[in-house]
């Protein structure tokens, strides 16, 4: 189970998911990532850094300094700051915006072919990802959707979800996301049969 969501929240977005494919001939996929990668690089680095820095640090200091008890300190430096960077909330501000991006826009690509989107039968997938770190969201579809609906129909909704994720708000977010995408793939592609081609509860990477 996510920690950013409860079992009950997780079985009502499931309802939800397919409350809306009763509704379109479209198939939805849900994914919440608590993050895009490690980056255990990034502390790492920035402890390396401060490590280096440490001893001339120390030899500003009216103290005098064996080499030994500099070399004890410039590892504990870098022992410390290297686990404690990887504390998600500092980790956040860490990661340069670039690199954030990048990585979980790669990772909802990669969920898109993973969840098999690219294979129901009228190409009318879509996926509503979420990566939690990074703040960053993306609704990605396939070319039968992309072919009807530009992506401007997406940005308002893909705004509001990164306010609420934002805000700690995930359920909240989700919710209406799920209603407003729904709306849209309901008036675009009304129901024309019954089929469930792919899994309806929210995938958690």
């Amino acid at each position: 189970m996510s920690d950013l969501l409860t079992e009950q929240e997780l079985t009502q977005i499931s309802q939800r998911i397919s409350e809306i494919e009763a509704r379109t001939d479209a198939e939805v996929v849900t994914v919440l990532a608590e993050q895009a990668d490690d980056y255990y690089y990034i502390p790492t680095l920035w402890a390396a850094l401060a490590g280096v820095v440490t001893p001339s640090v120390l030899i500003l200091l009216p103290f005098w300094f064996e080499l030994i008890d500099v070399l004890t300190v410039q590892f504990s430096v870098f022992v410390i700051l290297a686990v404690a960077l990887r504390y998600r909330p500092l980790l956040r501000r860490l990661i340069p915006r670039g690199v954030r991006q990048w990585r979980a826009s790669n990772l909802a690509r990669r969920q898109f072919l993973e969840n098999n989107l690219h294979h129901t039968g009228q190409e009318l997938g879509v996926l509503i990802f979420v990566s939690e770190l990074e703040r960053y969201v993306e609704i990605l579809v396939d070319r039968g959707v992309a072919r009807a609906l530009p992506n401007e129909v997406w940005e308002t909704i893909v705004n509001q979800l990164v306010a609420e994720v934002t805000q700690g708000n995930v359920y909240a977010g989700f919710d209406g996301c799920l209603t407003s995408v729904g709306d849209v793939l309901a008036e675009q592609f009304p129901i024309t049969s019954e089929k469930n081609e792919l899994p309806n509860h929210l995938v958690l990477l």
